[in-house]
């Protein structure tokens, strides 16, 4: 069956449902739900995180689906989905996409970004890959690799992203992205409001993801209570 994974998402929000072991929500039951509130509202699909989130949520929601597991070693920084384990073990569940951090940093067992996406196609080759960029450079790489996605996902949040934001400058970095990579562009990362939604979508991307400014209680009323 062909993957419509990206026509099915063009021009629409995708929601993050995603909660950590030290979160109050931590549940797969309670991330369906979430799901299933998504879809209610009208996302076109979700991204997730574990084996037993994604299994869950196909269950109660049935949009398409962003897979990844974040997985912590002590050898190296890259924890979304980081390794062909986590990846296999992703795709194993029949989401659309799988999607992996993508930032230069040194990979743990000393596994190579190239030989992933190879030896995944051989094994995966319905399946969509989405690269979780950080800056131009990674991003052009995931892009030269073959990855069906670039997202903007580790924008910020990595050492040679530090302090940046994707809507930086009217969304500078994300115009400078969509003229330079071949492949779709999916704006995630950051994206805490309709309005910064709307001009990644104005601006060219094919969806947009967003999280914690939805399916995150306890970071929304963190900054209510920041704001006392």
């Amino acid at each position: 069956m062909a993957n419509t994974f990206l026509d099915s998402v063009k021009g629409k929000l995708i929601i993050s449902c995603q909660a950590l072991p030290d979160e109050p929500l931590h549940s797969s039951f309670i991330m369906a739900r979430m799901a299933r509130a998504a879809k209610e509202a009208g996302a076109a699909g979700i991204r997730a995180n574990s084996v037993v989130d994604i299994q869950a949520i196909q269950d109660e929601a049935g949009l398409p689906m962003i897979g990844i597991a974040k997985t912590n070693y002590p050898n190296s920084p890259v924890y979304i989905t980081p390794t062909m384990k986590e990846m296999r073990a992703v795709a194993a569940t029949g989401v659309e996409v799988v999607a992996c951090q993508a930032t230069g940093e040194p990979r743990p067992n000393g596994e190579k970004l190239a030989d992933i996406v190879a030896q995944f196609r051989q094994e995966f080759p319905d399946t969509l890959l989405m690269a979780d960029t950080d800056t131009l450079e990674n991003a052009l790489v995931a892009d030269e690799l073959g990855f069906d996605i670039i997202g903007t996902t580790m924008r910020g949040y990595t050492p040679s992203s530090k302090g940046t934001n994707v809507a930086d400058n009217d969304f500078e970095y994300l115009k400078e992205l969509l003229k330079r990579v071949n492949h779709p562009v999916v704006a995630e990362g950051k994206i805490d409001s309709p309005e910064k939604m709307k001009r990644c979508l104005d601006l060219g991307c094919q969806a947009v993801v967003v999280g914690g400014a939805i399916t995150r209680p306890l970071e929304i009323a963190s900054r209510f209570i920041a704001a006392l």
